[in-house]
This record gives C-alpha cells, structure tokens and sequence, in this order.
C-alpha cells in the first residue's frame, strides 16, 4: 500500500525531527533499492528520444544558442555533453545540463503531467543525464536516478498546488531532479535530504514567467532548477546542510508561499518496496503547444476535414470553448491577457492562448512547431478576423475530470459551441489527446522514433539520427563509457549559421 504523509506547518519550537519531514520521506523513496519494472525502462527510453527529438528541432532558436554560448565557456574534464556539439567537447555538468535543459523546454513540446499542480517530468532527464555522463554512471544507473525524478515530480504535483499562489511549477522540479542524481549515485539519505531541501529553497519563483507577454526566459526556467540542483547535491555530497524544515518551517514554503500556516496536505508516496511507476501517468505532445491545447487541436484538425467552412471568419459569431479551470484560466480569455490576442505577440505567447490554436488549427487542418507561430501566420487578417471571435468559459465538469484521480476519467479537453452567422450552432466535445495513452492514436515507441526522425530532419545526418536513436533503445544496458553517445551532433555548419551572442564569460 501506498504512504501517505500527513504535511503541515510546524513552529520551530516544534523541533520536527528530520526524518518526519516531507524532504526526509522523499530522500528515502530516492535510496529505496526496489528493481524498476520493465514497462517503466520502456517508457523512461521513449522520453529520453523525445527529449532529443524537441531539442534538435530548438537548436537554432535564440534561447537555446545563448543558453549553448554559456555552456561552451565552462568546459571541463570529464564533464558533460551539449546537445548540437560534438560528444567529444564537454563542459561542466551544471552548464550542459543548463543548455540541454532550455533546448529540451524551448518549443514546449515534451512531456506533461497535470494534477493540483502543472509540470513537464521529461525536465528531470537534462541534469540528471549530465551528472550521469560526468560521474561515469551505467544506463542503468541513469535510468534508476530518473525514475526517481519523475515518481517524486508526479507525486508533489498530484499533492500541492503551486499556481494557486502565483509560484512556478519548477520549485516541485528542483527536489525531483536532486532526488534523481541521488538515486543514480547511490548517495546517503542524509546527503540527499539536504540536497533536496536546498534545491526547492533555490526555486521558488512567481509564475509572472508564464503571465502576460511571455518572454524567453520561460524556456529557461527548468534548466535554471536543474542546474540548481546539481549544485545542491554538490554542496550536499561536501557536508553543506541546508534550511529545515524547509517545507514545514513556520517561516517555510507551506507557511509563507503556499496555503499559509494552517494548511495541511497528504503526500502520497509509494512504501518502502513499492515499485515507482509514476512515469507511465505522465504523457508527451503531438504538438507544439501547452499541453491543454493539445486535444483541442486534435478537434480543430477533425472540424477543418468535417466543416470545411468554420474557417471562414465571415461565416462565424461566435466560438465558446467551454473547458476546464487551468486551461480558461492560464491559456484562455479568463487570463484576461490581451496579449493572447495580439497578431505581434512572442512565439512563447501564443503558444499559451488557445483562441489562437483553435483558429490555426480550425483553418490550416494541421499543426507545425515552427509555421503556425510564424509572424505571417499569426497576422495573416483572416485568422485574425477568427481568432478574436474565440473565447474560453470555465465549465465545472471539464475542471472536475482534469482533477479526477481516475486516469480513465481524467481529461484535459472541452467542448467547442460554434455560432455561426446563418443561426446554426454546432457542438463537438473532444477529452483526451489522440496522442495520449487513451487517446485514439497513443504514443508508443513507433511514434516517439517518427517524432525523433521527424523533427531531426534537416538538423542532423542521417546517419547522426540512426546512430542516435541506436544508443538510446539500449540505455538500459549502456555502459559507463557509452553514455557520451547520448546526445546529438548537428550537421556540419548548421550551428555556424546563426550568431552566438556575447556576454560576460
């Protein structure tokens, strides 16, 4: 059975014990030997292709060149890999894993799991891989240390809710990413407990990151945490103790960030031999959005193939997508960010503003990483004429199957009520992503190879994607030596094509 922590706020005069402290029970589960089923191997491989499949296609992007530009200047012996360099040049593991982790985040098109809180569990691979290639770890090594960060990212969101208070998603990312390195490196529960208590003390930002017009840094968010990590382990693993109890404190997170000092939330963890799945509750992308927009693309797409004409502005009044909390409220008209609806706002704006998606989607019957979110596309006056037409309501059914703990009932979706100008209304509801595990196409290993194979095309060698997707389908039995292999090598002169930009190092 399942264990379940009772986490509230405690005065210091309290004296909790460390080993009754939220940060304790998770550095236990990171040092718990259980085998890793075989099912869950298959999965963390799926999503360390996928990881590689969206940071190919983001090698160019200005955040990812910069990010890449301050790697490349701290390079160190053994070290780590920089995705789009070659895997003999290596740089520290707290700097690879900072490029690596903005090339993986940057076209918001890896993994997702929703619950109380939001996050992309795929951010946990970055810095935990780096520590690996570093420290000469095995595959197997690194495939124990990253089911360990997304068991404990999935558990901390299905349990705190971190957006309620305006703080970002990546303070749950920061103790997942230090209790994964700790797994892989076989580290004390002592040393991980400290590590993991440094690392959210270190990540707890506001979510203005995600508000308004959304800037470049969005990208940079999980890096910065697991980059932070790495550095909190090393601290640790150096006999550096760290703030507590940082959860707990009664001038901690819970008490001064979150649901303040009367608030009280179970944590519910696998026991002691319990084996960690919370890999197989997350799901990856289709497409280039937020992860919300995702089934309603799918819808979009089925509507421009079924009512050709609801792509003609002219023809509609009105369209209402009546749909969960979170998705009216962070990427719908709820948000009440006019930038949503600007035809000049920033890739990282529109890709947060589902009346966009939907009018893209409704018109073009597809959907690109690159050409939907083209300023041509975007301005294109027609789309505009429909896209400002589009707007988002809270519907308390679809709020209460997105927190539903029932993953056969859980569904991220909503239902689109069209108005057209001739006095039809035509409904259509879509719940889950044809993408995701109980959609009507699921991702299984094929589809993550053609996403690989698909977003890699152009970037890398054919043969540089062959060999790729080689080494990644036998991460379980890599060798320490063979861990270098797992990253990828642009074409000859595509990253000289753009400018890196200068800074201080």
């Amino acid at each position: 059975m399942p264990l379940t922590h009772q986490l509230r706020v405690h005065r210091s005069e309290d004296n909790l014990e460390q080993t009754d402290q939220l940060a304790w029970k998770l550095a236990e589960l990171a040092t718990d030997p259980v085998a890793v089923d075989d099912d869950v191997v298959d999965m963390v491989v799926n999503r360390v292709i996928d990881n590689a499949a969206v940071a190919a296609a983001s090698l160019l992007r200005a955040p990812v060149v910069a990010a890449r530009a301050q790697a490349l200047t701290h390079p160190y012996s053994p070290g780590a890999t920089v995705f789009g360099r070659s895997s003999d040049l290596r740089v520290s593991p707290e700097w690879a894993a900072w490029a690596n982790g903005v090339a993986v985040r940057e076209l918001d098109f890896h993994d997702t799991f929703l619950a109380a809180d939001y996050s992309h569990p795929g951010d946990n691979i970055p810095p935990i891989l780096a520590v690996a290639q570093h420290r000469a770890c095995s595959g197997a090594d690194l495939v124990r240390g990253i089911v360990t960060g997304y068991e404990i990212q999935v558990d901390l969101v299905k349990a705190i809710s971190l957006h309620k208070h305006k703080i970002d998603h990546v303070a749950h990312l920061g103790p997942s990413a230090a209790a994964g390195i700790g797994t892989m490196l076989g580290l004390p529960t002592q040393v991980i407990f400290t590590a993991i208590g440094q690392a959210l003390h270190t990540t707890t930002a506001t979510r203005q990151s995600r508000k308004g017009r959304i800037s470049t840094w969005k990208a940079y968010a999980p890096a910065f945490a697991g980059k932070v990590a790495i550095e909190a382990v090393d601290r640790a693993m150096r006999g550096q103790t760290s703030p507590e109890p940082i959860y707990e404190g009664e001038d901690g997170v819970i008490a001064w960030m979150l649901d303040g000092p009367d608030a009280s939330y179970e944590v519910v963890l696998p026991a002691p031999g319990e084996p960690k799945r919370a890999i197989l509750e997350t799901y990856t992308k289709e497409h280039s959005a937020e992860y919300q927009s995702q089934a309603l693309i799918d819808l979009a797409r089925r509507l421009h193939r079924t009512r050709p004409e609801l792509a003609d502005p002219d023809r509609i009044e009105s369209v209402v997508i009546h749909t969960s909390h979170h998705t009216h409220y962070v990427i719908g008209s709820g948000a009440n960010d006019p930038q949503k609806y600007d035809p000049s706002a920033t890739r990282e704006t529109l890709d947060h503003s589902i009346p966009y998606i939907v009018a893209v989607a409704l018109q073009d019957g597809t959907w690109h990483h690159e050409r939907s979110y083209a300023p041509e596309r975007a301005q294109r006056p027609d789309t505009v004429a429909l896209w400002r037409k589009i707007t988002t309501a809270e519907d308390p059914e679809w709020t209460r199957r997105y927190h539903s703990s029932d993953p056969a009932e859980k569904a991220f979706g909503g239902r689109i009520e069209i108005n057209t100008t001739d006095g039809r209304t035509i409904v259509e509801e879509i719940a889950m992503a044809d993408a995701h595990p109980l959609g009507a196409r699921p991702f299984a290993r094929a589809q993550y190879v053609e996403k690989f194979r698909t977003l890699a095309e152009g970037v890398l060698e054919p043969a540089e994607i062959d060999r790729f997707l080689q080494v990644a389908q036998r991460l379980p039995e890599l060798e320490s030596h063979e861990l270098a292999q797992l990253t990828i090598t642009a074409r000859p002169g595509l990253l000289g094509t753009v400018r890196s930009p200068g800074g201080l190092f």
